[in-house]
């Protein structure tokens, strides 16, 4: 790094009244001193949100659809899609732990419109409550109350307690890992009731059958699906990108120097933004030492606590999976004819079977947590990187603290969901649902791009990614557009 006192050594480097890191057209970023990086190993961390946003319907219901009809086998595209996933959180932590900023900002560095597409993709994607529904109609199936009932209040609810909390993202943290923590003891103990020791070794055996691919997945009604389902092993849409923010909120790297985010109860204690991020000095070896550190404490993150528990989770739910297929044989027959729920109901009555009707009801429970889980991650991300944008990027709108902005949106989509629930359809309008998976995927083909340019852009070349991990990027780039399109021009369809 230079200082004010000695000529610029580069493009990015500049001279002024401080030590400042420039890139791209946005506000340089002074130089500060990179804290100290906890413990490598933790229990607690960011990563809890990533976990929440990805353990979804893509692990309970997608997956496990798929090994009734193709069989374990197929489940070494999971393994390829979690680990592009896990390479991809990395490169994300890259940026927001080296600049405090997200990596909208990141992207706005580059070229402004490309973080204005994603502010427009949350928006068509993510307004739509079909988790939250989801997980409401496997509570019904077990207390009897109506799902469009407990949508609603569990809505409100949610808005109250964001709202309430003194720093969002603490009590989040703290209530996703105990969910979180139900959801993978849970699921992992039914597992070992209601299967056996043959089903676990199919189903880790076949996380490594590469190259499988039966022919009835190169089908319009099956290629989309399997393309939808690899792109949603883990979080899918824009969910790795929020990750950025809540790796700021927890103070991971140079977000220890930016204010948290407080619930509009608290909002008059939140300290004044900065316009950008910071920097730390690269040239300085102790830094580079903390920097390590902090490498160190994400990457336990990304392959322990993310993509450990994603796997955990979903042999939990492939085992499960095969048992069902056992407990109902013409289950396959059911989902190849067209019947969406025939393998959650057949995953419910292989749980009665381990246990009575009582289990059976349990197995519902899981799916409605899953549904809490997202829905709780989701509203939070989307309401946090709507605000974030905002705040920084549309004229006047600093004159509101990030918290007022953030709860704007969360009481907006909030409003906009129960309008849905109570007038329209759950998921959404169907005409425009295909549009939306589209969208989605889309966007993690775009975000691999982006996360390219950005960390070999943006940042000193100290601190830039390997030639691996631009390579594995470049293959999600690739592979996430690749896939989408093919599978549009190919079949005429999106992910299904």
């Amino acid at each position: 790094m230079e200082t004010s006192k000695t000529p610029a050594a580069g493009p990015n480097l500049v001279a002024g009244e401080e030590r400042v890191w420039r890139a791209g057209r946005l506000d340089p970023m002074p130089i500060r001193t990179l804290p100290e990086a906890p413990p490598s190993i933790h229990l607690l961390g960011p990563t809890v949100f990533l976990v929440a946003l990805g353990v979804g319907m893509g692990e309970s219901y997608m997956w496990p659809r798929l090994v009734l009809v193709f069989g374990p086998e197929i489940r070494w595209l999971f393994l390829i899609g979690v680990t592009l996933q896990a390479v991809v959180m990395l490169e994300m932590a890259r940026y927001a732990m080296a600049t405090g900023e997200s990596i909208f900002t990141g992207a706005a560095r580059v070229f402004k419109p490309i973080m204005w597409f994603f502010f427009v993709v949350a928006i068509l994607v993510y307004i739509w409550p079909g988790h939250l529904s989801a997980g409401a109609a496997a509570f019904e199936e077990i207390t009897g109350i109506p799902w469009v009932v407990t949508a609603c209040v569990a809505l409100v609810l949610v808005g109250i307690l964001f709202s309430l909390a003194r720093v969002i993202y603490n009590l989040l943290e703290n209530v996703l890992a105990i969910l979180i923590g139900l959801l993978v003891v849970g699921t992992a103990v039914i597992a070992s009731m209601v299967g056996n020791w043959s089903d676990l070794a199919s189903t880790i055996g076949g996380m490594f059958s590469f190259g499988y691919f039966p022919s009835g997945a190169m089908t319009d009604q099956w290629f989309p699906i399997v393309v939808g389902a690899i792109a949603f092993a883990g979080p899918s849409g824009m969910q790795q990108m929020w990750y950025t923010l809540h790796l700021r909120d927890s103070g991971a790297g140079m977000g220890s120097h930016i204010p948290k985010l407080r619930g509009l109860r608290h909002a008059g204690e939140e300290e004044e933004m900065p316009n950008r991020g910071f920097m730390f000095d690269t040239d300085d070896p102790d830094e580079m030492r903390k920097w390590r550190g902090w490498r160190r404490w994400v990457t336990f993150d990304a392959l322990l606590l993310f993509w450990g528990i994603t796997m955990l989770v979903t042999i939990s739910f492939t085992v499960l999976a095969q048992s069902a297929a056992r407990a109902n044989p013409d289950v396959k027959t059911l989902i190849e004819g067209g019947d969406r729920d025939a393998a959650l109901s057949a995953m419910s009555d292989a749980f009665a079977q381990a246990g009575g009707p009582v289990l059976g009801g349990l197995f519902f429970g899981f799916i409605a947590l899953i549904g809490l889980n997202a829905t709780l991650g989701l509203f939070d991300s989307f309401s946090r990187g709507q605000a974030d944008m905002t705040y920084f990027f549309v004229k006047g709108a600093k004159r509101f603290k990030m918290s007022h902005l953030y709860a704007g949106f969360l009481w907006g989509v909030i409003m906009f969901g129960i309008m849905v629930l109570l007038f329209g359809p759950a998921d959404g309008p169907e005409s425009v649902l295909d549009i939306l998976a589209f969208l989605s995927t889309f966007a993690m083909g775009s975000y691999c791009v982006v996360l390219l340019l950005v960390n070999n852009k943006m940042l000193p070349k100290p601190i830039r990614p390997k030639w691996w991990s631009n390579a594995v990027i470049g293959f999600g780039a690739v592979f996430y557009l690749g896939m989408l399109f093919y599978s549009l021009f190919r079949f005429g369809v999106v992910v299904g």
